[in-house]
C-alpha cells in the first residue's frame, strides 16, 4: 500500500498551477482506478487546511451518510460538507494542478505551499501554517504516548 510521508514545499507558478511532489504523485497513481480522478480536494473540518484524498479513500469518508436518514437534514448538512466541496482533479503531464479559489482562500494559499503527508492522505498548508501544526502535533503526540505509557505502568 502506498502511503503519503514527508512534507514538501513547492510554489505556484505564474498560471496558478502546483506541481504535487513526486513521490505523492506516485502514491495516488498507484491508488487510482481506472476512471477515478488522480486526486480529490476539500476543505479540512478541523485546520485552515486542504485535505487531498484518493477516490477510494474518499468513499470511506462518506460511509456515515449511509447510516443517517436521507430526508433528514443532518444528512444533508454532512452531504453538503463533503460534496459541495470537494474537487476531483487530475494533473496535467508534468504533475501540475490549479487548486480552485475557494480553497486556496481557506487555506490563505499565496506563493509557497507545503504538501504534508498523513499516510492515506496528504494536506496542503500555507508553510507557516503547516509548520505550527506539525509542532502542536509533536508536542500532543508526545503527550499522549506518555499517557499510554503511564497507563500500561499502572
Amino acid at each position: 500500500m502506498s502511503v503519503f510521508l514527508g512534507t514538501h514545499q513547492n510554489r505556484f507558478d505564474a498560471k496558478g498551477r502546483v506541481s504535487i511532489p513526486a513521490a505523492f504523485r506516485s502514491a495516488l497513481r498507484h491508488q487510482a482506478a481506472a476512471g477515478d480522478p488522480l486526486v480529490i480536494l476539500r476543505p479540512s473540518h478541523l485546520h485552515p487546511c486542504i485535505e487531498a484524498w484518493t477516490s477510494a479513500a474518499f468513499a470511506t469518508l462518506t460511509q456515515p451518510l449511509d447510516e443517517i436518514d436521507i430526508f433528514s437534514d443532518d444528512h444533508d448538512d454532512l452531504a453538503a460538507s463533503l460534496y459541495a466541496d470537494a474537487y476531483p482533479l487530475d494533473a496535467d503531464k508534468e504533475g501540475r494542478i490549479i487548486i480552485p479559489e475557494s480553497l486556496r482562500q481557506h487555506a490563505d494559499l499565496t506563493d509557497e505551499i507545503a504538501f504534508m503527508g498523513l499516510g492515506r492522505i496528504f494536506q496542503i498548508w500555507e508553510p507557516t501554517a503547516g509548520a505550527r501544526r506539525r509542532e502542536e502535533a509533536r508536542e500532543r503526540a508526545r503527550a499522549l504516548t506518555g499517557r499510554k505509557a503511564q497507563e500500561r505502568r499502572a
